[in-house]
């Protein structure tokens, strides 16, 4: 089935059913095929309208290819079926970041450029499951309040747009830059038949090219994606790493180097886990951390999906681990975590997929709150620290409410307290029907079930918990624990209660806090 249409309008709407068998839908402009997809396309009333920004199109004759079904359902508009809603929908996370419409998982190309904090995503604007991946894209003057753009890759001939990453070319070494502008160039992996490393650039934040001599990276094993890249300044060189699965289940991460983004050499090789827990299993991440704050004493973090994570140094070319295979992020669902580059003030924020649901909704998944990582010195060893952003408090919606419980309703609450070693077993704390235990005795923190240790430092416990329509996130131990819980509190409960149990715990603060979406202004 081939339907042509002219462009006159902002957006193309698709009726999605869930449910309705798959069809591969192609869109060509220009003789050029822009978009390849499998759509579950409604044959009658459909669950949600997806949408894809075409005003690039305008003026010009879109085709629609279908292998299977009707296209006379497909409409144009300039504005959103739903619009009046958007950002209102009943699970609609309020301080998470989720995308208008279908799924998202793995934050890709963290970075900041042209003023602002660009988050990429693995995105399938045209289904609430995975599928079709691509690079979807918001921007953010805090990290904190979105703006949502268009898709800025799309699945084509090489393949669907997985995971990768994104760094400013500030020396142009790439070429891609134009009239004394540095480009924003992301690296990802065309997920096709081979499956392969590719380019994209822009000068402007907001439209990208495909570079033409893609692949720059051919298939090494059909298990090869998720390219992270950064500047190592010692070496002027551009670093690459890439996760590569060998036969035998055996997970590695292969460092490549390049003068220009475009010619790779691969340099080294480090194994992770044979199977097992998954240690350093696809989406890699490597950074440099001073430990304790010291310059002069810098480690190296390779990390991946699972958030397990080796510390060590880097030469430019050979990564030596030091300590390996350590423990970071307890609960469920948090995965894929990537870190920002090129940060104004240098801080190393981190932001993962969050795997949590959404039934019912037009849209799926999400983000999880933004992190400052640091790395310090604990009883065990250097380990990885994590805070909530201080950008968060603007989500803030008047005063300490602590004092006015009997009175407290809303539904994405922020409790933050600090406690001192006392006689009492526990404290308890109960956010819309959600349980936070913290075991005084055992030093374990327990949400809803889920444990992990989390120990007093200096004598004392600071707690911060974030819930949110269908997340919690709790913080303990200074940030040596981190522990994430997808969860849709019931409707019917929106109160915070604070108890202790056997005794007093020495209770130097605590502060509750409703929180406003983060969508408010939208």
């Amino acid at each position: 089935m081939t339907r042509e249409l002219a462009i006159t309008h902002r957006y193309l709407h698709l009726p999605i059913q869930e449910g309705a068998p798959e069809r591969k839908l192609e869109m060509r402009v220009g003789g050029h095929t822009e978009v390849i997809a499998a759509v579950r396309l409604a044959d009658g009333k459909p669950d949600w309208w997806a949408f894809k920004d075409v005003s690039a199109w305008k003026g010009k004759t879109l085709t629609l290819t279908l292998d299977t079904g009707p296209l006379s359902t497909i409409v144009q508009s300039d504005m959103l079926p739903d619009e009046v809603s958007l950002y209102q929908e009943p699970l609609r996370p309020l301080v998470h970041f989720s995308s208008r419409r279908g799924w998202l998982n793995d934050p890709n190309g963290l970075v900041f450029y042209c003023g602002g904090y660009h988050l990429f995503y693995q995105h399938n604007p045209y289904g609430w499951s995975w599928g079709n991946m691509h690079w979807g894209h918001a921007t953010s003057s805090d990290l904190v309040h979105w703006q949502e753009h268009g898709d800025v890759l799309a699945p084509d001939t090489l393949g669907a747009m997985f995971s990768g990453s994104a760094v400013v070319d500030w020396h142009n070494s790439s070429g891609f830059g134009e009239s004394g502008q540095p480009p924003l160039v992301l690296i990802y992996t065309a997920a096709g038949n081979p499956t392969t490393q590719c380019l994209a650039y822009s000068t402007d934040g907001r439209t990208f090219t495909k570079y033409s001599g893609n692949p720059v990276i051919s298939q090494i094993t059909d298990g090869n994606r998720d390219p992270k890249v950064f500047w190592h300044e010692p070496s002027q060189s551009w670093v690459q790493v890439l996760y590569v699965g060998l036969p035998g289940n055996q997970h590695t991460v292969h460092f490549f180097t390049s003068p220009n983004l475009k010619d790779w050499t691969k340099v080294s090789v480090v194994n992770g886990s044979i199977g097992g827990n998954n240690f350093l299993y696809e989406c890699p991440d490597f950074f440099p951390l001073p430990l304790d704050g010291d310059a002069k004493n810098t480690k190296w973090i390779l990390t991946a999906a699972n958030s397990r994570y080796s510390i060590g140094t880097f030469d430019g070319t050979t990564f030596t681990p030091e300590h390996s295979n350590l423990p970071d992020v307890h609960g469920a669902g948090f995965y894929a975590a990537q870190t920002y580059s090129d940060t104004p003030d240098g801080k190393r924020i981190q932001i993962g997929w969050i795997q949590a649901p959404s039934p019912g909704m037009p849209f799926n998944q999400l983000q999880s709150l933004p992190s400052e990582l640091a790395l310090k010195t604990t009883a065990q060893g250097p380990r990885l620290v994590r805070t909530p952003i201080t950008a968060l408090q603007s989500l803030r919606e008047g005063d300490d409410q602590a004092e006015q419980l009997s009175d407290f309703r809303t539904e994405a609450i922020e409790l933050c307290a600090e406690l001192s070693q006392g006689d009492a077993d526990r404290l308890d704390c109960t956010l819309r029907g959600v349980s936070v235990i913290f075991d005084a005795q055992k030093q374990e923190l327990t949400v809803n079930g889920h444990s992990a240790p989390a120990p007093f430092v200096q004598g004392k416990q600071q707690l911060t918990i974030y819930l949110d329509r269908t997340v919690i996130e709790v913080y303990a131990s200074d940030g040596q624990t981190y522990l994430t819980l997808p969860i849709i509190p019931s409707t019917d409960s929106q109160s915070v209660s604070v108890q202790t149990t056997g005794g007093k715990v020495k209770l130097g603060s605590l502060k509750i806090y409703k929180l406003k979406s983060l969508w408010q202004n939208k």
